[in-house]
């Protein structure tokens, strides 16, 4: 599993349809559970990794908030498998939520 201190290899959040000065999009890939990126409200929301170059996904963890279930104060992680095939950019689209707002604090990919 690559950690997603992604910005160490080179791999940064490069659109969110929305973002809080102090909850700002770069939190998603920091690696460090304590931050997050938190949307702005509305449905749908929007994020999009880009890696430096192309890598093998075989599976997406998310470490998140509202977002998948509603889990009071505790954090949800999801981890989706995906048919492993190489890609430089990983969307993510937020269709909707258990409240107004969502917080995604970490993703990472399993090669």
């Amino acid at each position: 599993m690559i950690d997603s201190s992604f910005s160490s290899s080179g791999a940064k959040v490069v659109l969110a349809s929305s973002s809080d000065e102090s909850h700002p999009p770069e939190n998603i890939v920091d690696g460090n559970m304590s931050t997050f990126w938190m949307s702005t409200g509305m449905f749908p929301q929007e994020f999009i990794i880009r890696f430096n170059e192309p890598t093998t996904v075989s599976a997406v963890t998310v470490d998140s908030y509202n977002e998948f279930e509603y889990t009071e104060g505790h954090l949800q992680t999801n981890a989706i498998s995906l048919n492993p095939s190489s890609a430089i950019h990983l969307r993510f689209i937020i269709t909707s939520g258990y409240d107004h707002f969502v917080s995604v604090h970490k993703v990472s990919i399993k090669n």
